[in-house]
């Protein structure tokens, strides 16, 4: 085991880095190095220790390199019946090889766009796991959608994970949509193996104006792997943006959402569903920041967690000054189904505006004993009563869930 140290624990991949965006990375690496890595002092990551996570799972602090899979593979991560756009990574590295997507696509590695405004969604300064990628990343992927187009089928990022020489894996993902374009994405990670690694994750989305652009992902990567992703968009004006988050598995996961609506009569929604259990350690923490009159968020998280999983729920609203007419929503309901299952949840709003329709709230509760009377009553041993309200209640959240998504993508 190691002690970390701001200064050398990543000190590798930061000296190793490409000599491109060198402005960019040096203000990142500036930003990391005056942060460091959280600890449970500060107040964003009170719940999730991740710096102690960290030092306690990971021993080679260097990137991973990429890998071969094949089409076999590939075949096998897609989802049965799925029709659309792949997109092909392997620990971040894009390959174009295995990828087939829409001709209306332009689809580049960002080593290839010298003038890419990276950052300039995502800042460095807000978190320090995005001024570690931005110092230190070796590539991604930029992807681009011409003004009024419109992709009928989803586009899915499909990316491939273990440890390979080194166990951090830095993907970067850049999406700009031009203004009335229309567009879904399914971002679905996959772990090779069950060693453990740490994967640090920066996705910054551009909309155009009267833009349409949704964002699915789907966390289900093997037991011993640490996850942070940060997800930035603006959203401009008559636009709107969906976020669905769907976390299933992993040791550590910690997911930072941000939405910034800049744009009068825009829209922006984040769903979210958390199905836990062993020990498993989600975070979900997400910001809107209205900022101009008549815009709209919609905020609905749901929590299952059995065993001794532990569940973190920290959303916050801002409602800026002059952000009149605000309509803002934001709910988080959670179930524990075992005694040492933990959530700790914290909506919050903050509102500086006086002409504005906002709510927030949180719930927690236990199963319903009447419930687990009637299931003793059928001979149901207590694991199999725990089983079929796991299911049930996977089933029931799922449902309002996809309610919620459709009626706000129609």
């Amino acid at each position: 085991m190691s002690t970390l140290t701001t200064q050398d624990t990543f000190n590798s991949i930061l000296e190793s880095a490409p000599k491109n965006f060198t402005e960019l990375r040096s203000k990142g690496k500036a930003q990391y190095l005056s942060q460091g890595l959280p600890a449970l002092k500060d107040e964003e990551y009170k719940f999730t220790p991740i710096r102690k996570k960290i030092e306690q799972t990971i021993s080679r602090f260097e990137l991973a390199k990429s890998f071969e899979v094949n089409a076999l593979d590939v075949k096998a991560a897609i989802f049965a019946g799925f029709e659309g756009s792949v997109l092909v990574f392997t620990n971040g590295k894009f390959i174009p090889e295995l990828s087939s997507y829409d001709t209306t696509l332009t689809v580049n590695e960002i080593t290839d766009q010298p003038d890419l405004p990276l950052g300039s969604i995502a800042k460095a300064e807000k978190d320090p796991f995005v001024g570690l990628n931005q110092a230190g990343f070796q590539d991604g992927i930029a992807i681009s959608l011409p003004k009024k187009s419109k992709i009928e089928k989803p586009v899915l990022l499909l990316s491939f994970y273990k440890s390979n020489e080194g166990q951090v894996i830095q993907p970067r993902i850049w999406i700009e949509a031009g203004d009335f374009a229309e567009a879904s994405f399914i971002d679905l990670s996959v772990s090779m193996d069950d060693s453990p690694y740490f994967v640090n994750k920066v996705v910054e989305i551009k909309g155009g104006v009267n833009s349409q652009l949704n964002y699915y992902r789907l966390q289900n990567e093997g037991k011993h792997v640490i996850e942070v992703s940060n997800t930035e968009t603006d959203i401009r004006e008559h636009s709107r943006f969906t976020s669905v988050n769907v976390s299933l598995s992993g040791d550590m996961v910690r997911n930072n959402l941000n939405l910034n609506l800049i744009g009068s009569n825009s829209e922006g929604n984040m769903y979210g569903l958390y199905l836990l259990n062993g020990k498993t350690h989600v975070d979900n923490h997400t910001n809107v920041d209205h900022t101009i009159p008549h815009a709209e968020s919609n905020e609905l998280y749901k929590g299952i967690l059995a065993d001794q999983s532990r569940g973190v729920f920290n959303g916050k609203i801002f409602v800026r000054q002059d952000a009149q007419k605000t309509n803002a929503f934001q709910q988080n309901n959670n179930i524990l189904l075992s005694e040492d299952a933990i959530v700790n949840t914290k909506p919050q709003l903050e509102i500086w505006a006086d002409d504005v329709k906002c709510s927030h709230g949180c719930t927690t509760g236990q199963l319903d004993e009447e419930a687990l009377f009637y299931l003793r009553a059928r001979e149901l041993t207590k694991p199999r009563q725990k089983d079929c309200c796991y299911m049930l209640l996977q089933e029931k959240s799922w449902s309002i869930l996809e309610t919620k998504v459709l009626e706000n993508i129609a």
